[in-house]
């Protein structure tokens, strides 16, 4: 079955978000290293990515690695920079081929020098793509962002450049990291784990949240497809009543 068939290209989230779980534990049920299932997880970024752009789908954020990944193994956070470097490097001509833009949200300045370099030189070299915006979170955290907005909003206070009663969600949200971008509509987490791990808590307050047990290197375009599906499928209240005039008055 296509599933491709089954997804009406006029109701697609404009964003979607994902969690990219699973790498190390796909890589030790078959005797390897954590490594290996990182070097995997690449494969399933690509693909994912553009399946992504050929739907239709404008905003991909993907959580490549958090600020607490910072306290894994040192040898294990020095592969990864590595591969990170050598991925961003490589990808340059596929995002290119595909018209993808690529950006990047997180405290950016604790990355290897290297990788932070190769980023800022992939983001130039794409930065005229429009077929969708691809945003990697690196060195990323929800309270980490949440924080630096709100030392901003206080700096601005004190400088009085700033009334402190004339804060609210919209100016909050301003000074994300995310600022640019819309909020997630879909949040997708791989691995069969149900939490956030501090990803996007501000801007997916409305998001749909889809959890599949397919570890990260397994994820495939159908996968993503059957996402959509279950998109499609629910009806979004933004916690007003439902449409239905027999239905239940749900609080969400």
């Amino acid at each position: 079955m296509d599933l491709k068939e089954h997804i009406d290209l006029e109701k697609l989230p404009s964003h979607v978000a994902v969690i990219m779980d699973g790498n190390g534990r796909w890589a030790q049920r078959k005797g390897k290293e954590r490594v290996f299932g990182h070097e995997q997880g690449v494969k399933a970024v690509r693909e994912i990515s553009e399946a992504a752009a050929e739907l239709g789908i404008s905003y991909l954020t993907l959580y490549a690695f958090s600020t607490e990944n910072w306290g894994r193994p040192r040898d294990e956070v020095s592969a990864l920079m590595k591969l990170l470097v050598q991925t961003i490097g490589e990808e340059t001509k596929t995002l290119m081929k595909n018209n993808i833009r690529l950006q990047a949200i997180g405290n950016l300045a604790d990355l290897d020098d290297r990788c932070l370099e190769e980023l800022k030189e992939a983001i130039q070299t794409t930065s005229g793509n429009d077929r969708m915006t691809l945003i990697l979170a690196l060195s990323y955290s929800s309270r980490w962002e949440i924080v630096e907005a709100a030392r901003s909003l206080a700096r601005k206070a004190l400088h009085h450049q700033l009334d402190p009663q004339h804060i609210d969600d919209n100016l909050f949200a301003l000074h994300l990291t995310t600022s640019p971008y819309p909020d997630p509509e879909l949040l997708i987490r791989t691995s069969g784990e149900y939490r956030l791990s501090n990803f996007l808590l501000w801007q997916i307050a409305y998001a749909e949240l889809y959890f599949t047990p397919k570890l990260w290197p397994d994820f495939t375009r159908n996968d993503l497809y059957e996402a959509v599906i279950d998109f499609q499928k629910r009806e979004r209240r933004f916690g007003k009543i439902t449409s239905y005039s027999d239905g239940p008055d749900y609080v969400s």
